[in-house]
């Protein structure tokens, strides 16, 4: 487990470093590789030297202990370098480590030569590093240097060898110049790399800064969404709230009155005994409670939604709402609701179902004016795996140039100050976010139908209520 965990913790450990910069982060790994590379590769050369020099073996020249010199120094620079990137300071670990190689290589190859500058790859490491972290100016900047290094050694070796064949001098300079000619040409090459790639990585920058202010504004735009539209839906029960208000207080007078008459008869109820006064008793309880169920299901539905679906008996539900239902019509409307004797349970914002069924109801009022007919009926469909609610009305109906458009948001052929045009477009929002559906079918001087369709929630325990027909 321990050598399975360790391969990837070390790619996590090389990436901590605190650095602000995106470019020089990711360069900081590899950078990190690089140095701690280029240090135990250097100080083992020098030990495997040292190892030979044990050895029964001629002198060492000048030149090979000056080898030596600059390879600890390459080390000693390299490992210097790995600390300072650790501690954040990435540019200056690189800088150190170019300014580091390049005078160790002038002072190598100012006893070595030209000839030696030529093979040799080491010179490319600080072309390379200078032009991947430093940019364009660094990259030229060594460059210089490399070829003022190559010229300074060919005049070097031109001066040790003083008194040599004129042919010898021309395949010095011409050495000189072929090496600096390379190094221009690989110079030439990681410019128009380098450029490209920061210029990619910049792109790609400006695409992320982009993409997150997008983002940021999407999240800014769906929070306001979903604050206008938790408004909306509140004005939208408080505007139903008011339909309703006449109609519950004819309710609640006559809950009142009821009260009133046990109460005026309460000398009567006394000379016939302790049973009618009991009886009294019980008609007032059964009013009470009538009022304050009325009130607290008033009172919850004008508060502003939750947006928590539950799983609930939609016939239950449609009952309990049918007292409200009914106080939005007149007397002279006939509210019918029809239920099944099994339990259908559904998913969905129990709020918003009332309010979806309060919305079409009102509608149906407007449609029918004084007298007319609305009918709230609750099935499984034929598949059995929906519900399917039709709520419908026998009033004067939608034009069928209208219908297309009920549900458009705003859209409203009512006089201006009866009408927002958001009600049938919360409707279909409300119930497309259960994961149902709704049709309109209307015919003028025909009436009015929706057709919901709700999915059915998993079947779990309900209790089962009672079939459920009513007329009122």
């Amino acid at each position: 487990m321990r050598t399975g965990s360790t391969p990837r913790s070390l790619p996590r450990w090389s990436g901590r470093v605190p650095i602000a910069d995106p470019v020089d982060r990711r360069n900081a790994p590899f950078l990190q590789l690089l140095f701690a590379v280029v240090g135990l590769i250097t100080f083992s050369s020098v030990a495997l030297y040292a190892l030979r020099l044990r050895a029964p073996h001629p002198p060492v020249p000048l030149d090979a202990w000056f080898g030596l010199a600059c390879t600890l120094l390459v080390g000693a620079v390299s490992w210097t370098s790995l600390w300072l990137v650790r501690r954040g300071l990435l540019r200056t670990g690189v800088k150190f480590f170019v300014v580091a190689l390049l005078a160790s290589l002038a002072i190598a190859y100012s006893r070595l030569g030209v000839g030696e500058l030529a093979t040799d790859p080491v010179p490319l490491l600080p072309l390379a590093i200078a032009g991947l972290v430093l940019g364009r100016r660094a990259l030229w900047g060594v460059f210089a240097v490399l070829a003022a290094i190559c010229a300074g050694s060919a005049l070097a070796e031109l001066a040790r060898s003083l008194g040599t064949p004129a042919h010898s001098s021309l395949r010095l300079s011409g050495l000189a110049l072929v090496t600096i000619g390379a190094y221009l040409l690989i110079t030439l090459l990681l410019d128009r790399t380098v450029a490209a790639l920061r210029e990619s990585l910049a792109e790609s920058d400006r695409g992320r800064h982009e993409l997150e202010r997008v983002n940021a504004q999407l999240r800014r735009e769906m929070a306001e969404r979903e604050r206008a539209q938790e408004q909306l839906i509140h004005a939208q029960k408080m505007e139903l709230v008011g339909r309703l208000a006449s109609g519950v207080t004819h309710d609640f007078d006559n809950i009142i009155n009821v009260i009133a008459g046990y109460a005026k008869r309460r000398e009567q109820l006394a000379d016939r005994g302790t049973a009618a006064l009991l009886d009294a008793m019980g008609g007032i309880e059964i009013a009470s409670r009538r009022a304050l169920a009325l009130s607290r299901k008033l009172l919850n539905f004008s508060r502003r939604p939750k947006g928590r679906p539950e799983r609930f008996d939609i016939g239950e539900a449609l009952r309990e709402l049918q007292p409200m239902v009914r106080q939005l019509f007149g007397a002279e409307v006939q509210v019918r609701l029809d239920t099944p004797a099994e339990a259908l349970p559904v998913t969905m914002d129990r709020d918003q179902l009332e309010l979806v069924v309060l919305n079409i109801a009102a509608n149906a009022r407007d449609a029918m004016h004084e007298r007319g007919r609305f009918a709230i009926e609750c099935a499984t469909t034929a598949a059995g795996d929906a519900v399917r609610l039709q709520l419908a009305d026998d009033g004067c109906g939608i034009p069928e140039a209208v219908l297309p458009h009920i549900f458009e948001p705003f859209y409203t052929t009512k006089p201006i100050g009866q009408g927002t045009g958001l009600g049938l477009s919360l409707v279909r929002e409300m119930v497309e976010a259960a994961g149902g559906r709704i049709e309109a079918h209307s015919r003028i001087g025909a009436g009015s139908r929706f057709d919901i369709r709700l999915p059915l929630a998993a079947a779990e325990a309900l209790a089962a209520p009672a079939p459920h027909s009513a007329s009122r």
